[in-house]
């Protein structure tokens, strides 16, 4: 059976070493976030997702969820109970605003609640995923008796909530949805309309679920211009804040899906269901927009925590499992074999997975950092620069870190062989369950093209610019220190074919645009191999620095520079091959005609 230990002691190496969050004490929510109260917070999370929902992960897989004849749906045995702990705990309300009953921490913190959280139970840890977008979306664009009749009841966890985007016939394309909304005399709207794909649709976890549905007004524009969002929630809501009759909105069904059996996807009707406008009449994505963009960085999110439970099961199976012998000597002379991890394969597997996890964490967690500072930066100036690398970085991280989550979930699935395949040792469930990333909240093709068409060019290219010269400033500093080349000098190799892709990019996509499609995917991935190894080279400035210090550490720090040396070495040049891919165009992609496929 697979296990799992909450990287705790990572997240606070980059949290305080790498990172420095007391930096942050002019952030309000950083003020009560001291270096205790953040260890503390995070340990005590460890140990719930160790405890409590770990072991209700193979049961979520066999158990699925059920959807009975009335529309109700049960999830998976101890789930339920678990779902109280996690409420009771106050872990749902944990960056939510303690006006509405949350515990104000920053959302950093939440961040890497929910990395804990997935790595342990990635189909639970989606019941309360959307609540955060949910909450922040009705918080930004509610209205004062929406805000006070929702909010609180979704920081305590007592409410669920969910977002309703996709229809059978359009996913990304949303300006084709059809689910309507007619006008009524008492201001609210009557939704008519069928979403599909809708994770948390329907569930016994909490008393009442939200959800948030995008429809089009009677007589609205056509197109995305035409689009408003709306609270439907599954009982209405009576004036006291009790709950009242159920609304006129029902599970249809719960998808048969490939993984993530534990939760309840749906298809839901809307039948003249009551539902209450959020926001301008038509302006409804950009409303939406602030749950997607929180959802994204979720979904990134969770090719991590993937990425890191299937590593650390592949470690211990590769410690214990006997196979062959070393190629340079027997390593176990009393036993008939040696531990598969002596072999150098094995080692590049484990390595691989290693060096993505530890930087790619760093990458959630500066990201989150970014989004605390949008949120509640002390200056414009500070505010707008976050803002602009949240809308760089997103579509990156999401796609990137989904892709590679999946990847290692494969490669560590490999370490077992034919044990790997079989059911009882959990890796398949990681590589279904990890799939799913790639997918939802935009497939990942989706992503590197608004990366490539809308996030580069925005403002001029504002965004990338800055990044860019961040990097470069950080190179130049860094020069002179002999100890930092193994790290700065292949950094500055790929931030330069970063560099060439984008003004190839700026030659050659206006007339063809042929050419940004064909070379979007390789970008992402080029602009995210290129991220991480920055996040390598600070963990390695930190690891030297602790190191010379002597103050214990130098095994652990040791352990770091090796990894990133690893990165560097074997990871980081792939940016050549995606620039080359990036640089010989459209031609070869789109030359056949479509029925010669």
């Amino acid at each position: 059976m697979p296990t799992y230990k909450a990287p705790v002691e990572n997240a606070l190496f980059l949290l305080n070493d790498v990172f420095h969050i007391e930096r942050y004490g002019n952030v309000p929510s950083f003020a009560e976030a001291t270096p205790d109260t953040v260890a503390a917070v995070l340990s005590e999370g460890g140990k719930f997702v160790e405890e409590v929902l770990q072991p209700l992960n193979r049961v979520g897989d066999l158990e699925g969820c059920e959807r009975h004849s009335d529309g109700s749906v049960t999830t998976p045995k101890g789930f339920k109970e678990a779902y109280r702990a996690l409420t009771e705990g106050g872990w749902i309300g944990l960056a939510m605003e303690p006006e509405f009953g949350g515990q104000g921490l920053p959302h950093t913190i939440a961040i890497i609640m929910t990395e804990f959280m997935t790595s342990a139970n990635m189909a639970f840890a989606m019941y309360p995923g959307l609540t955060q977008g949910a909450f922040l979306a009705i918080r930004l664009h509610g209205n004062d008796e929406q805000k006070k009749t929702y909010l609180p009841r979704i920081a305590n966890g007592e409410w669920a909530a969910t977002m309703n985007l996709t229809e059978p016939h359009c996913g990304t394309d949303l300006g084709m949805l059809r689910t309507k909304a007619v006008p009524q005399p008492d201001g609210s709207y009557k939704i008519t309309g069928t979403k599909i794909f809708i994770s948390g649709g329907e569930h016994d976890l909490a008393s009442n679920i939200i959800h948030l549905v995008l429809a089009r007004i009677e007589g609205a524009p056509a197109g995305t211009k035409g689009i408003s969002l709306f609270i439907v929630p599954k009982f209405l809501v009576n004036k006291d804040g009790s709950l009242g009759a159920r609304n006129g909105v029902s599970c249809g069904s719960i998808e048969e899906k490939m993984g993530i059996h534990g939760n309840s996807t749906c298809v839901m009707n809307y039948d003249n269901a009551t539902g209450w406008l959020i926001g301008a009449e038509n302006r409804g994505l950009n409303a939406m927009f602030t749950m997607m963009n929180e959802a994204r960085l979720g979904v990134g999110v969770q090719g991590l925590s993937m990425s890191e439970v299937a590593y650390q099961n592949a470690v211990a199976y590769a410690k214990e499992r006997l196979q062959g012998r070393s190629l340079t000597g027997p390593k176990n002379p009393d036993k008939p074999a040696d531990p598969i991890i002596v072999h150098p394969d094995i080692r590049r597997v484990l390595m691989t997975m290693r060096a993505f996890n530890e930087a790619a964490r760093a990458f959630v967690i500066w990201t989150a950092l970014q989004g605390d500072l949008v949120m509640q930066g002390e200056d414009e100036k500070t505010r707008q620069a976050a803002d602009d690398y949240m809308g760089l970085m997103t579509p990156v991280l999401k796609g990137f870190l989904t892709d590679m989550g999946f990847q290692n979930a494969v490669l560590a699935q490999q370490v077992f062989g034919g044990h790997g395949y079989i059911a009882e040792h959990g890796m398949e469930q990681f590589v279904r369950d990890a799939r799913i990333a790639m997918i939802y909240e935009g497939a990942n093709g989706i992503q590197a093209l608004d990366l490539v068409g809308r996030k580069l060019p925005k403002d001029g290219g504002r965004a990338a610019m800055a990044y860019f010269a961040e990097l470069s400033a950080f190179i130049k500093a860094h020069a002179g220190d002999e100890a930092m080349q193994p790290y700065v000098k292949p950094l500055e190799a790929a931030l330069g074919d970063l560099q060439k892709a984008t003004m190839w990019f700026m030659q050659n996509a206006m007339q063809k645009p042929d050419n940004a499609g064909a070379g979007s995917y390789d970008y992402m991935h080029l602009f995210g191999l290129v991220q991480l190894g920055y996040m390598w080279a600070q963990i390695a400035k930190v690891a030297l620095e602790k190191k010379s210090k002597g103050n214990g550490a130098a095994a652990e720090m040791d352990a770091k520079l090796t990894t990133g040396r690893f990165y560097m070495e074997r990871m980081l040049p792939e940016t050549a091959a995606h620039l080359a891919r990036i640089q010989s165009g459209a031609d070869a992609v789109m030359a056949l005609p479509a029925e010669a496929f």
